[in-house]
């Protein structure tokens, strides 16, 4: 197995992108999220992941050690392939990914691709014990610190976001990032709402 390729990135796709080495142009699937770090022309070390099929052999990439940790451990829940699995990955960092299952969030799971509910409540309870195992104490400590500070603003915003059908995993970076800038309530909800909808683009 190949256990990381260091090259030069030298096509961008959608779900994928080519990275050179010693001649070779490898095409490795990436998540959303890793792509949006990557940069044409410019030098990148993957770790990666070889999915062997009947009629494949598939390449997967990750720029950090948790996100490849996750991906093999969503890949032991059954009937969750890498193609859902790089989905999940696309859609929430780890330190989310391990918040919700710590929280038994099925609403918030339910909310990724290819995540119908009875899919979500296996995820919850194939992996309860085994995110603790990977999760590694900044990871930890990115899920308990993250909340932001009930303020008065901050908290009545909290409550309007989430009665709106967000999640406490989606609304924290939000409002951290925006803490401070506004003086009401309304203002705050409506900042958040633009950020959402940028960060869905």
């Amino acid at each position: 197995m190949i256990g990381y390729i260091r090259g030069k990135v030298t096509a961008l796709f959608k779900d994928a992108c080519f990275l050179e080495a010693g001649g070779i142009g490898y095409r490795i699937f990436i998540s959303d999220k890793t792509r949006q770090r990557l940069s044409n022309g410019e030098e990148a070390k993957l770790l990666t992941y070889m999915a062997v099929r009947e009629d494949a052999i598939l390449l997967y990439g990750f720029l950090g050690q948790e996100e490849y940790d996750l991906f093999l451990v969503l890949l032991s829940v059954s009937k969750i392939g890498p193609k859902v699995a790089m989905g999940i990955l696309s859609s929430m960092d780890p330190a989310q990914f391990v918040g919700a299952v710590k929280a038994q969030n099925v609403s918030r799971l339910t909310k990724l691709p290819g995540i119908g509910k009875k899919t979500a409540e296996r995820l919850l309870v194939e992996l309860k014990d085994k995110v603790g195992a990977f999760a590694s104490e900044d990871m930890e400590g990115a899920v308990e610190t993250e909340t932001p500070k009930d303020d008065g603003i901050t908290g009545e915003a909290v409550r309007a976001l989430m009665s709106l059908g967000y999640e406490m995993e989606e609304i924290t970076p939000v409002l951290r990032k925006l803490a401070g800038s506004y003086t009401t309530v309304s203002a705050l909800v409506s900042a958040a709402l633009r950020e959402f909808a940028r960060n869905r683009e």
